[in-house]
C-alpha cells in the first residue's frame, strides 16, 4: 500500500507535466496576443489622427509644389520645366467621381474642413477615435484574460466566447468605457466555462504545436506593426503623440508659407 507521503514524492506523470506546459504556453500566448493587439490599436489609431491633422498640410505642399512648377514652366517654356510641371500635377489631381464620393466633405475651394481649420490655425475637430484610456485598457485586458476563446474546451463554449471577444474588441477599439463595463459584468453573470479536463498525450503535443504556429504568426504580425512609419512615430512620444503631431505641423506649416511666399514672387514676375 502507498503512503500519503510516498505519493507526495512521487514525481508527476508525464501527461501532467505536459498539461502544466500547456497551460502556461496558453496564459504566454494570450499575454502576447493582448500586447499585440493593444499596440494594434493604438498604432491604427494614431496612423487615423496622423491623417486628419498632417494629411490636408501634405496636400496643400503638393498642391503649391504644383503650382509653382506651373508657373516656373508658363515663365520659361521649357520643356523640361513643362514636364516637371506635368509629373508634379499629376501627384495631386484627383481621382474621377471622389467629390461624388466624399458626399460634400470638401469645401467650394477643394479643400476638407480640417484642411481649412490647419491652414487659418483654427482648431481641429478630434477624430472620434484616438487612444484608449488607461481604464479601457486595464478592461480589455482583464476582458481578454478571462473570455479568450483558447481557454474553452467544448466547441459551444469556444464559439461563444469568440462571438463575445469580437464585442470586447470593437468596444475597445472606440475607447469606450462604459460599454466594456457592460460586457464585463455580462461576463460575469454569464454562463462558467466547464473546468478542463485531462487530455491525452498526443492531443497536448498538438496543441503545443499550434500555440507555437500562434505566436510564430503574432510575431509577424508585430514586426510589421513595429517596422512601420507610424509606429516610428510613436516611439519617438509615446506618452504624448498628440505633441509631436503638433511639431510636425508647426514645421509643415512653415513649409506652407515658404512655398506660398515663392508662388506669390512667381506671380508676381510675370
Amino acid at each position: 500500500m502507498t503512503t500519503p507521503e510516498a505519493e507526495q514524492s512521487q514525481p508527476p506523470r508525464p501527461e501532467e507535466r505536459l498539461e502544466r506546459a500547456v497551460r502556461a504556453a496558453e496564459q504566454a500566448l494570450i499575454e502576447y496576443e493582448i500586447a499585440v493587439e493593444t499596440f494594434r490599436i493604438e498604432v491604427e489609431n494614431f496612423a487615423r489622427l496622423h491623417e486628419q491633422r498632417l494629411g490636408p498640410l501634405y496636400t496643400r505642399i503638393e498642391e503649391l509644389d504644383a503650382e509653382i512648377a506651373e508657373a516656373k514652366a508658363a515663365r520659361t517654356g521649357d520643356p523640361e520645366d513643362v514636364r516637371r510641371a506635368q509629373e508634379a500635377r499629376a501627384l495631386v489631381m484627383p481621382i474621377p467621381g471622389v467629390e461624388d464620393l466624399m458626399g460634400g466633405w470638401m469645401d467650394g475651394d477643394g479643400l476638407y474642413p480640417e484642411a481649412v481649420a490647419m491652414l487659418t490655425d483654427q482648431p481641429v475637430r478630434p477624430p472620434e477615435r484616438v487612444r484608449p484610456s488607461e481604464e479601457a485598457r486595464k478592461l480589455y485586458r482583464e476582458l481578454a484574460r478571462k473570455a479568450h476563446p483558447d481557454l474553452a474546451q467544448e466547441e459551444d463554449e469556444r464559439k461563444r466566447r469568440e462571438e463575445f471577444i469580437t464585442r470586447v474588441n470593437a468596444a475597445y477599439a472606440r475607447g469606450d468605457e462604459a460599454l466594456l463595463r457592460e460586457l464585463a459584468e455580462e461576463w460575469a453573470a454569464g454562463p462558467v466555462p466547464p473546468e478542463r479536463r485531462p487530455s491525452p498525450a498526443e492531443e497536448l503535443y498538438a496543441r503545443l504545436e499550434w500555440l507555437a504556429q500562434r505566436k510564430e504568426l503574432l510575431t509577424h504580425v508585430a514586426r510589421q506593426l513595429e517596422e512601420g512609419a507610424i509606429a516610428g512615430m510613436l516611439r519617438l512620444a509615446p506618452d504624448d503623440p498628440d505633441k509631436l503631431l503638433e511639431e510636425i505641423a508647426g514645421k509643415l506649416r512653415a513649409d506652407v508659407a515658404q512655398r506660398e511666399a515663392e508662388l506669390a514672387a512667381l506671380l508676381a514676375q510675370g
